[in-house]
């Protein structure tokens, strides 16, 4: 190639990226889902409307909210079905894999506050279990379907711990347990050593056709801190609208 060629061929290569700059500035890009930025924090940017739960009329907490958008958005629910228990308000909510709310029902937890449960509680006898003790722990659970001791199908939160999601069983009289779920307000709804009781009815309508052959994810919601600090979630702007 002599001189002159590879001069002209210069010129319309540079020609070339200079108009291809031009339309980059002009049109709009395609945006990967490596540009789309989920620090969480100010000049936040979201380049496609983002993946979130879909709640239809229902009223639900803020840090309800935030944590079903913030699993849906992040894809912490690994394509799962999940559950949010809103320990605060004593309310169980439960989504189907696309993101869209299934169900809410009151439920009873634990009699006593706390986020944390007592290493080895699992393996101990029930009347072993101090009152202090008796907490629905808090934190992102993978669900396993299983059989209780009674031969009752079960949701374990937590196999180790000894948590799980069940029918309620009304066995004791006086802890009027039928009674607490049915009251209008959470204020009685702590009566459990720790696992979450719910009507059968809801159990066996929603939770048990999403949960009961597949696995699921359960996020507990804390009572003594924040949502954001147990999970690292984060509002998704446009979350509030959907």
């Amino acid at each position: 190639m002599n001189t002159e060629t590879a001069s002209q061929l210069d010129a319309v290569l540079k020609g070339l990226g200079m108009g291809c700059a031009v339309l980059a500035l002009i049109l709009p890009g395609h945006v990967t889902s490596s540009q789309i930025h989920t620090d969480g924090g100010a000049g936040y940017t979201v380049a496609a409307a983002p993946t979130l739960a879909d709640f239809g009329a229902a009223g639900v907490s803020a840090e309800t909210r935030q944590v079903a958008n913030w699993a849906m958005y992040t894809g912490d629910t690994h394509g799962m079905p999940f559950v949010i228990i809103d320990k605060k308000n004593v309310l169980l909510h439960v989504f189907g894999a696309d993101g869209s709310l299934r169900g809410s029902t009151p439920v009873l937890i634990g009699s006593a506050i706390g986020d944390h449960s007592v290493h080895g509680i699992g393996e101990r006898e029930i009347s072993d279990i101090k009152p202090f003790e008796r907490t629905t722990p808090s934190g992102r659970f993978v669900t396993m379907p299983g059989v209780n001791s009674f031969g009752e199908d079960i949701v374990w939160v937590d196999y180790d711990l000894a948590v799980s999601m069940h029918r309620v069983r009304a066995k004791v009289a006086s802890e009027r347990r039928l009674e607490r779920l049915a009251s209008p307000t959470p204020d009685d709804n702590r009566i459990s050593f720790g696992c979450i009781n719910m009507s059968p009815a809801f159990y066996d309508a929603v939770v048990n056709p999403l949960l009961g052959k597949a696995r699921g994810v359960v996020y507990i919601l804390p009572e003594t801190r924040a949502a954001s600090e147990q999970f690292g979630s984060y509002d998704i702007p446009g979350g509030q609208y959907r």
